[in-house]
């Protein structure tokens, strides 16, 4: 019984922190350089701020797939978690535009996209297991902030 939940969490755990971890391998080597030498809003948070905060979403991300996931005998689980796993894609992509292509404009437009395809992703974890919703309610708030950050790092650059 345990190993039938441990092994899926775990799965999802190693899925998330894949992209995670492709997403930061865009932004570490960008931060003290490229970053660094951006104009950025009064409001921008220090950059120490970002991985502990990125790091308890992605744990509550793959949290919140994995609840889902034990209810796969409902019929809308497969379709979800399609769209959690878009969401993952679009969300390592930002890091690359972004921190990679040095491309904050685009980023803003992808960013965009993201935040729609997490919004559904939110909405059908929340109709299949209420708690999975909710723990992508800070994952949403987040990315909604990081949207206003990026829009304000393209407008004053």
């Amino acid at each position: 019984m345990i190993k039938q939940k441990i092994i899926p969490l775990l799965g999802f755990l190693l899925i998330t922190f894949v992209a995670a971890f492709i997403g930061s391998s865009f932004t570490t080597p960008n931060i003290a350089s490229w970053y660094r030498t951006l104009t950025k809003p009064s409001f921008a948070p220090p950059n120490w701020l970002f991985a502990p905060v990125w790091t308890i979403l992605f744990v509550l991300m793959a949290v919140a797939a994995f609840l889902v996931y034990q209810k796969r005998e409902h019929s809308e689980v497969k379709g979800a978690l399609i769209f959690y796993f878009v969401q993952l894609i679009l969300n390592s992509l930002w890091s690359i535009i972004f921190f990679g292509l040095h491309n904050p404009q685009l980023a803003f437009f992808e960013i965009i996209v993201l935040w729609i395809f997490i919004l559904v992703t939110l909405i059908k974890f929340y109709k299949i297991h209420r708690t999975a919703g909710l723990l992508l309610v800070p994952y949403i708030l987040w990315v909604s902030f990081a949207s206003i950050l990026n829009c304000a790092v393209w407008l004053l650059n």
